[in-house]
């Protein structure tokens, strides 16, 4: 039972914070600004549930499409350990990652449908970190039985469903978050997702080469 509640936190904290719903909605703001009310909550619908769509696809068939190029859990485990510590030390000096910022930039002119999709959906919503993040919660959760593997997609539509919540009030939340108040939120959430980065590799590094824990290889 204490195994699975750690599992269920982990899950919930490290796919929420790699959404980062926070985020997402300050960049749902400034892309729908010229936009009337009817029109934003389209795009917060229409993009938040084709960001589901795709997160719990991977979720699902992540291992399936792994083992369909190749490529073994634990080598994605620390590729993907290496992307969240990225994201991670961007989030702590308060920086946009660079792939958020090229598909914000490049789709900021274009219409509802268009930002719905990219770049809301994708990157912003359901980008490379929450996709790493469910597929290799999803393998551990098939080793610990049925629950675990609830979790990880439930951990999932509340990290979207918390994202739709803050679009639908997006304009009460910029009025009372500046932005000193989000750049400490941000770095908070940016150190747990190092640490989360960090256990990432080390189990990785650990499955892929039991010598370093005095195993055999």
């Amino acid at each position: 039972m204490a195994d699975l509640l750690s599992f269920a936190l982990l899950s919930f904290s490290s796919i929420i914070i790699v959404v980062n719903p926070l985020a997402a909605t300050l960049i749902f703001v400034s892309l729908t600004g010229t936009m009337d009310g009817a029109s934003k909550l389209k795009v917060a619908r229409d993009s938040t549930e084709f960001a589901l769509v795709i997160l719990l696809i991977f979720t699902v068939a992540g291992g399936w499409i792994l083992q369909l190029f190749g490529i073994s859990i634990e080598a994605f485990r620390i590729a993907g350990g290496l992307l969240l510590f990225g994201i991670g030390m961007d989030m702590v000096y308060a920086k946009t990652s660079r792939t958020q910022m090229t598909a914000t930039e490049k789709y900021e002119g274009q219409d509802a449908d268009d930002i719905a999709v990219m770049p809301l959906a994708i990157p912003m919503i359901t980008g490379p970190g929450a996709i790493t993040s469910a597929i290799v919660l999803m393998n551990e959760a098939v080793a610990m039985g049925v629950a675990a593997i609830a979790v990880v997609p439930v951990a999932a539509v509340t990290a979207i469903g918390i994202t739709y919540t803050m679009m639908r009030h997006s304009d009460v939340i910029v009025q009372r978050i500046g932005q000193r108040e989000y750049r400490a939120v941000n770095r908070l959430m940016g150190m747990l997702l190092i640490a989360i980065s960090v256990q990432f590799i080390i189990i990785g590094l650990r499955t892929a080469f039991p010598i370093l824990t005095g195993g055999s290889a």
